[in-house]
């Protein structure tokens, strides 16, 4: 079984304005609501490559309520804890000449309901797939990613981390099976500037001695890169189209990396199929659907 964690999941209340400006009335001449956070992103897209996953979070609130009646609708089995002080997140995404993000604050999380989290996630067993991603609430203990991993070391499952920061290095010791950052991020980590592809392997090797397995490197418009457990580095462009949506694209990678991953242990598929997946959602209004997936698939395939 595949588990996903948003702690702080949303209501994205998407909108477009033509040249928008500050301090006069803007009239957004398009709109949409979408169910936010990224393990949701995550268990979606595994969902539209055929794999079951169980959406493990907190919610609070009217709003709390929409977003497991969406998750509901997206066909993910959503697991959710309630929380009783606050409300979930409405997360405000303004698209215009440029993209602005204005995310709400959400619900209060108590060490109560963090081990109510715990208690499921007990219920996890040999090679299950946990997936960790993104920011966790100032009301959440910053060292929580660390001690879910410390909870969980005698079940030997597969550990995905798509943090930043300390919140990523701090879980390295729990030898994650994967690992996201970016380019900037490691730069952010060791305080360095990354010079080029060289300086980008010889840095993601560093955090497989400070313990992850594989490190995915995504390189926004140059595509990814992936230095494999196995000492190998496989190098991936970019899929071809016009980008309308940069929200769930990275977590629509990691999905597609654990899809292909899954499917027979081929690090070369897993990132193709990561790097299909993550193009195919930049490419769409929302999270991409498999049929768009497999079509991005096969046009990266013949770029190649």
């Amino acid at each position: 079984m595949i588990y996903t964690v948003t702690f702080n999941p949303a209501l994205d209340y998407v909108i477009s304005v033509d040249h928008f400006q500050t301090g006069v009335v803007n009239r957004v001449n398009e709109e949409h609501i979408f169910v936010g956070g990224k393990g949701i992103n995550v268990s979606f897209i595994l969902k539209e490559l055929g794999y079951s996953t169980k959406a493990l979070g907190f919610t609070a609130g009217f709003t709390g309520e929409k977003v497991k009646a969406g998750v509901k609708e997206m066909g993910v089995d959503g697991d959710f804890i309630d929380v009783e002080e606050g409300m979930s997140r409405i997360n405000v995404k303004l698209r215009s000449d440029e993209e602005t993000e204005i995310n709400g604050m959400g619900p209060h999380i108590t060490e109560a309901d963090l081990y109510k989290l715990f208690a499921k996630l007990y219920k996890m067993g040999k090679s299950d797939v946990l997936v960790l991603s993104g920011s966790i609430p100032s009301c959440v203990p910053n060292n929580i990613y660390e001690t879910i991993l410390e909870k969980l070391a005698s079940k030997n499952i597969y550990a995905v981390v798509d943090a930043t920061g300390q919140l990523l290095v701090n879980v390295l010791k729990y030898k994650p099976f994967l690992i996201k950052p970016n380019n900037f991020e490691i730069e952010d980590i060791f305080n360095v500037k990354l010079q080029g592809e060289e300086d980008i392997v010889k840095y993601a090797k560093k955090l497989q001695e400070m313990g992850a397995r594989n490190v995915l490197v995504s390189l926004a418009g140059d595509g990814s890169l992936l230095v494999d457990e196995n000492g190998e580095t496989h190098r991936m462009g970019v899929c071809k189209g016009k980008v309308k949506n940069s929200v769930g694209a990275g977590d629509s990678m990691v999905a597609g990396f654990i899809a292909g991953y899954l499917k027979n242990g081929d690090y070369e598929e897993a990132l193709e199929l990561g790097t299909a997946s993550g193009g195919a959602t930049a490419f769409s209004d929302s999270l991409a659907t498999k049929d768009f997936i497999y079509e991005n698939l096969r046009n990266l395939r013949g770029n190649k």
